[in-house]
């Protein structure tokens, strides 16, 4: 699972998800890319589900970049624990996604096979996504 090695604070306050993506908005280093259309938190479970059913999907072939990390802590308190006595422990961490972020690119296989692959790795993910490609490959 990822998460980072080590942070500057243990806990973090939730933000504000506001705005459009103005870095990661193009599709640098593979061919086809999925592009969020709607902000969110995505967990590092849900970027592993993806990362896995892209490279199942390729059947190896190709490569997957993951253009998205969770280094945001999302902490929360016991059930059942009364309120007061200070901020819940870490319990998952997050990546904030806005709006036109690409997520994850492919390169090496056909369109084809790359727009399954993506299709099924937007499945796995709680927001709208959009599967664009690099602008030099439109025709």
């Amino acid at each position: 699972m990822l998460m980072p090695k080590r942070v500057k604070f243990r806990k973090a306050q939730r933000g504000r998800r506001k705005g459009k993506a103005t870095r990661g908005h193009l599709v640098n280093f593979g061919d086809f890319g999925l592009k969020a259309l709607e902000p969110a938190w995505i967990t590092s479970r849900q970027i592993e589900a993806c990362r896995v059913a892209l490279s199942r999907q390729m059947k190896r072939d190709g490569k997957v970049w993951i253009r998205i990390f969770p280094d945001k802590p999302v902490s929360k308190k016991p059930l059942e624990t009364r309120m007061g006595k200070g901020k819940g422990a870490p319990e998952f961490w997050v990546a904030v996604i806005k709006p036109g972020r690409i997520m994850f690119e492919i390169g090496g296989v056909d369109k084809t096979v790359a727009h399954e692959a993506l299709v099924l790795a937007a499945h796995k993910l709680p927001i709208k996504t959009k599967i664009v490609q690099r602008p030099d490959l439109e025709s």
